[in-house]
């Protein structure tokens, strides 16, 4: 195995993960949500940085093309639970279903990947699942932003009655603590975050079906 820095940001996008639920266990909200939110943009901007590192440093190994789509996968579906679990009840609806469709995807292609072994390399990753992939890192950032801004809220409301929240927010009381602009910025994080989340799913969809399509062959029994 060769250590390499490519391999060593793998590596770390690896340990990030479960870090994720971690930070929801040890810190109070809005700080869990913070530092959740910055091990994801951590994670996602290394998970460019690695492959663009091997190639242009011809450091391209077994152990890194091993890890990659594991740490990949393991941030992505760390995280959806993590949002699942602690997102807001009105979110969670919305959320739920895109977030089941990409973690069956998931699965489904590991487990076709495990069973052609050694032809395995007909499923290689395709234009459009790092496109999905992408647009899932997006997706998840942008929600736990959303985090971030409902619990900003929650905090700046301490106290008040539903009608002074309401107020506040319509514009008709006095918005000295900024819970207008708080209430605004949640409603826009989790709007855009769950319009990406289902156009990361129906991407998911897509080439989930590619691979199948791909496999089918070397499924038959006269293979």
């Amino acid at each position: 195995m060769r250590w390499t820095i490519p391999n060593i940001l793998t590596l770390l996008r690896l340990i990030a993960a479960p870090m994720v639920p971690v930070m929801f266990l040890y810190f109070t909200r809005p700080y869990a949500d913070w530092v959740a939110l910055m091990l994801f943009v951590f994670a996602a901007v290394t998970d460019w940085f690695d492959g663009y590192l091997a190639r242009a440093w011809k450091q391209e190994t077994k152990l890194g093309a091993m890890l990659d789509p594991i740490a990949d996968k393991a941030m992505v579906l760390i995280a959806l639970a993590t949002i699942i679990g602690y997102s807001d009840a009105s979110w969670t609806p919305l959320i739920v279903l895109p977030a089941t469709v990409i973690i069956f995807r998931e699965v489904f292609v590991s487990g076709l990947r495990e069973f052609l072994g050694d032809t395995a390399g007909t499923l290689a990753v395709t234009p459009m699942a790092k496109w999905k992939t992408t647009v899932q890192m997006i997706a998840i950032a942008v929600l736990f932003s959303q985090g971030v801004f409902e619990h900003y809220l929650v905090m700046s409301s301490w106290g008040m009655d539903d009608a002074m929240i309401e107020g506040m927010i319509s514009g008709a009381a006095q918005d000295t603590q900024g819970l207008r602009w708080k209430y605004e910025g949640m409603i826009w994080a989790g709007n855009l975050g769950v319009i990406l989340l289902w156009f990361a799913a129906v991407l998911t969809l897509l080439t989930g079906w590619d691979y199948l399509r791909k496999s089918t062959p070397f499924l038959r029994e006269d293979h």
